[in-house]
């Protein structure tokens, strides 16, 4: 009997993925100023960046990555717990810690590997892990990784959230949840997971990857603005691709608990510490971050006037309050049609097609930042209600 082919198996899937209108590229970013970019010769205006703030291009913070680089180097040269861990990453924990009232934070390089360190790291087999269905990958895969019972909500349904864990009061359990869905934008019902999970004994686990910088005094996340503490969300994960215009995650939590993710957690353990320049930039971030209280507050205008502007127009955006406002298409063939004619018309934005979303949700995920003006707005709505009565209303 012949072994199966390799070559067989990445031919048949690259074809499946061309049936299905689900293969991606990268497109190659040759310049970025602000809200404008040069996508492989051509002049855009970006709708689908994170960098909410627009600190990705931070005075503050590009001063403090050039002179630590300077002085430092560039790389950490070795895993946190060998010879990786910095002053300027102790540094940068005290600080995020002192920030968001936990007692503890722990720095890694990347918010995927930060949830899948503290899943891999607090379960393990016979233990329950209930996650909404719209949670970001990381957190389902950091829960398969565990090999705990992973049971999936209907999103944001908290009753049913409370059936899940109460299927098995036997099982030490964890419950986690986005803040802001990346691909929804929409909050999470965060003061009743808080209360289920304490009503259940379960450890509450929020990222907060879309939330902080956004919202919540200081910007200090949804949960924050929700009027919860670090008693009532035991673990609290912070990706900074976001709003923090950079790279990295934190790790929040008691003293205790940080402790035990240092100690045993494969993915924390096993990896490079991240560039003790980056730490230093992100302390500078940090610090511009608490004090922008106006950019929030023109970002939350931006938001208003994108909503006001795509109701008048009938365009069929999803129920968010975020920067982010998905414009729902279903087919995949739609969603790259309409992709296609925005940046015909100058504007880029995404076409978000499974994985990343349900089959027949596929979308354009529109991204609001406090760099863009109302102008700039008004003429994306304007191309979105253009194209779409050229596609018309077919598949």
């Amino acid at each position: 009997m012949l072994r199966p082919c390799w070559d067989e198996r990445l031919a048949a899937a690259a074809v499946r993925r061309e049936g299905e209108q689900a293969s991606r590229r990268r497109r190659r970013v040759e310049q970025v100023e602000g809200r404008r970019v040069r996508v492989e010769g051509r002049e855009l205006l970006n709708f689908c960046s994170n960098d909410y703030l627009g600190l990705a291009a931070s005075p503050a913070g590009v001063a403090a990555l050039q002179q630590a680089a300077a002085q430092h180097g560039l790389g950490s040269a070795g895993s946190a717990l060998v010879c990786g861990h910095h002053a300027l990453h102790a540094r940068f924990e005290r600080e995020a810690a002192e920030w968001l009232a936990y007692e503890r934070a722990l720095f890694l390089p990347s918010g995927y590997q930060a949830n899948l360190m503290v899943l891999q790291g607090l379960l393990t087999a016979g233990d329950l892990c209930v996650q909404d269905k719209l949670n970001h990958a990381c957190l389902i895969d950091g829960a398969r990784l565990a090999g705990a019972e992973l049971r999936r909500y209907r999103h944001a349904d908290t009753e049913a959230a409370l059936r899940q864990l109460q299927a098995r009061p036997e099982a030490l359990a964890l419950l986690a949840s986005d803040s802001v869905f990346s691909m929804d934008g929409d909050l999470a019902p965060l003061r009743a997971l808080a209360g289920i999970a304490a009503d259940e004994q379960a450890l509450l686990l929020i990222d907060e990857a879309h939330g902080v910088g956004v919202f919540g005094p200081e910007g200090r996340g949804a949960c924050a603005a929700a009027g919860l503490s670090a008693q009532q969300v035991p673990v609290l994960t912070v990706p900074l691709g976001k709003a923090f215009g950079a790279q990295g995650a934190l790790v929040l939590g008691e003293a205790a608990l940080i402790d035990h993710l240092l100690q045993s957690a494969r993915p924390y353990l096993f990896s490079t510490a991240a560039l003790p320049a980056l730490a230093a930039a992100l302390s500078a971030n940090l610090h511009s971050l608490r004090q922008a209280d106006d950019r929030r507050e023109q970002l939350q205008q931006r938001v208003r006037h994108f909503r006001e502007g795509a109701k008048r127009r009938g365009l069929p955006v999803l129920d968010s309050t975020s920067p982010i406002q998905p414009l729902l298409l279903g087919a995949n063939a739609r969603a790259l049609a309409l992709a296609a004619a925005l940046e015909e018309r100058g504007y880029w934005v995404s076409a978000i097609r499974p994985p990343s979303v349900p089959t027949g949700q596929a979308r354009l995920r529109i991204t609001l930042t406090v760099q863009h003006r109302h102008a700039d707005i008004d003429g994306l709505l304007d191309a979105l209600a253009a194209s779409l009565d050229t596609l018309g209303t077919g598949p």
